[in-house]
Formats: C-alpha cells, structure tokens, sequence
C-alpha cells in the first residue's frame, strides 16, 4: 500500500500537472544527451514485442486459455516494422523473452519500439523499460512506474480516488471470504491483467454465492487477488490519446453492446473480444466517432487527460470509460501499452480512432514514434 506520506505528496501535484518541456527537462539526466536527428535521418530502431506464434515451452503448468491474449499475432509485429521500414529505418526484431542487457548493447539502436507485455509477475510489463532505462537507451511508452501502477488495477483505483478521478467503487479480495458493502449487481475481475483476461460473460455477480464463486475461480485459476467493482450500468467508451506536452484525444470509441449476442452481459468480456467478434466475421461493435452531445464529450476527454497526466504517460495510452446510474463518466482502465492490431476487421481501437483522426496505420505508427523522439529532444 502506498504510505499516507506518499500519497500527500503524490496529491499535492495531482490535480495541477504539468507536461510542458521545460518541466520535463529539469528532471532528465544531466550527463545524457541522446543523438540528435533530423527528420529525414535514417535510425536503428529494436522493435520489442512478446508472440503468440513463438510461445514459450517445457514444464508449463496447465494455464487459462486466455493467457496468451496480450501477445501480439506475428502479423502485427509484421505490420508495425513495415511502418516503420516505409521511413527508411533500420528495424531489428528482440522477442522479449530473449531481451537482456547484450542484446541491446549488440544492436545499439538509436531507440527502441516496445510493445512488450512480458510473461510473468505482477510488474511484467516494466521489465524491457527498466533494461533500457539502465542503460540509458530511449525507448516509446510510458516507464517501468506507470507500467506497473497501471497493470495493478486496486492500486490504479487508489491513486484515482486520492486524486478525486471517479472510477466504480470497489474492494480487493484474497479470498472468497469477505464481508462487504458493495451493491449488486457487482463484476469481478484479476487485479494484475488486461486485454480482458479474466473477463468472461458470467463475471457480473448478482448476490453473494455467485460473487464467492467468482473470486475463488479468479483466485484459483489466475494465482492473484480478484478484484471486486460495483457495476456501471452505463454507456461504455475507449479514448485513445498521443502525445505529452500537449497531448491530442482521438476521436472517442463507443463499444455498442447491442451487438453482442442475445442474452450477452453488457461487458467487454474476453468473449466479446476474442470469440464472438472474429476477422471473419466481425461484430459491428464500435462506433467512432462515438455519438455523445458537446458536454458529454468534454467530460470524456477532460476527465482522460486528466488520468493521463496523474499516471504520468508517456506518448500514447488509451483509457476506458464507463458512465455510472447518473451518466457520470468513470474510469475503468488505463492501458498504457495499447493494442495496434493493423486489421480494421480486428476491432482495434487505437487504430480505429487514429482512421477516424484521418491518420492510416503507418501514420500512426509513425507518429508514435516521432512523439517519443521528440519527448528525448532527438527530433
């Protein structure tokens, strides 16, 4: 837990953040000064990333099958470095689970591409950050502490409530054992996943069996902490955002939950996600731009700029929003390392609202990178 002291001083800057580049400048390593480029300059750039097509093997224990889902197919992988290529860039592809400091040091890239999940522990995603931050080599994304704040989602919550960021009251459960003031209908989740991990269509509990029931499958099937939230009974969107001093909100995504099948939970559950919406034949589940009035969208967009800034992203996020019984709108994830699945049938939503900002998907790419170098004065 975060000590009070810690909290009082996260706080005291919480609601005031600043991204502008002379701030951001004050606290950079005074004896590093990264390669200047220009914008016709070729660089080497180390493309990180985790596959399902080269899962890991030996004695695995038998595992969820949604374990894998945060991997990226080779296609994306594929469709990233092609974007890249097509600015003339050298790219090298490092699996992340081979990733280690003589890889890097090998390479020498000028920067590199991280879109790694990692494979174990709760702060997985931290790991290629914290060998690039030793040895001082820049990288897209946001860093080894917002990585890993962001994954654990009660710690999320905690810091969203001491700063005033509405978001579905909740508790974190170790056992299924708990005493509670929570109103049903409530949704249980694993604490330390994304991508829907965990999520299934039952996950909503309607009274307290099915809620111990719940959490002792969470805790049993994903060795974690199961947490429980109130359910937001509301419109539910994603924003997508790019940038740090001046960060751009893309189009707003709508996920219309009318789409699903009959009798579907109104979730995005992994089913939503991977079952029932498939390239070959896609649900028309999202809408963007997503159809709001003008107050509406400016709570959206104010209220995702503002977890952005208290998280202290970096160069691109995307935020989940769900309005609550008084169409108020509430934070339900941040998802530092968005997907960026190039296939519009592939429901992406990074993606699909950088199409509907005008932006194809080299462009975005591209436009992620060149945030990162700017935020390192290389560009």
């Amino acid at each position: 837990m975060f000590t009070r002291m810690m909290l009082n001083n996260l706080t005291k800057f919480s609601s005031k953040i600043s991204l502008r580049k002379r701030d951001l400048n004050k606290f950079k390593n005074p004896l590093i000064e990264f390669k200047k480029i220009s914008s016709s300059n070729k660089i080497k750039i180390a493309l990180v990333f985790n596959s399902r097509n080269s899962l890991p093997t030996g004695n695995l224990k038998k595992l969820p099958q949604d374990f894998y889902v945060e991997w990226d197919d080779y296609s994306t992988i594929e469709a990233i470095k092609n974007a890249l290529v097509s600015e003339k860039h050298s790219v090298y592809l490092v699996d992340e689970p081979s990733a280690n400091d003589k890889i890097f040091l090998n390479i020498k890239p000028d920067i590199v591409f991280n879109i790694a999940e990692g494979l174990s522990g709760f702060a997985r995603e931290s790991k290629i950050p914290a060998i690039l931050e030793k040895l001082n080599i820049p990288y897209t994304g946001s860093d080894t502490l917002t990585l890993a704040i962001a994954l654990d989602k009660a710690k999320s919550k905690e810091l969203m409530n001491y700063a005033n960021i509405k978001n579905p009251i909740f508790l974190l459960a170790f056992s299924e054992k708990i005493n509670h003031n929570l109103k049903y209908p409530v949704i249980v989740k694993p604490n330390f996943e994304g991508s829907s991990k965990g999520i299934s269509n039952n996950s909503i509990a309607n009274n307290q069996i099915e809620l111990k029931n719940r959490i002792k499958s969470i805790i049993k099937i994903y060795n974690q902490p199961a947490l429980v939230e109130e359910y937001l009974p509301g419109r539910e969107f994603t924003v997508a955002i790019i940038g740090n001093y001046k960060p751009i909100v893309l189009p707003i995504v709508e996920i219309k939950f009318d789409e699903l099948p009959h009798n579907a939970n109104k979730i995005y559950s992994y089913e939503a996600k991977w079952v029932w919406d498939k390239p070959d034949n896609p649900l028309n589940i999202f809408e963007c731009p997503a159809k709001t009035n003008t107050i509406l969208k400016s709570k959206i967009e104010d209220l995702t700029i503002k977890t952005f800034k208290l998280f202290k992203c970096r160069d691109f996020c995307r935020i989940d929003i769900r309005l609550d019984s008084n169409n108020e709108p509430n934070i339900i994830e941040i998802n530092p390392l968005p997907g960026l699945l190039p296939n519009p049938k592939d429901n992406s939503c990074f993606p699909k609202a950088a199409c509907a900002f005008g932006w194809n998907y080299n462009t975005l790419i591209t436009n992620m990178l060149k945030t990162a170098l700017k935020r390192y004065n290389m560009l």
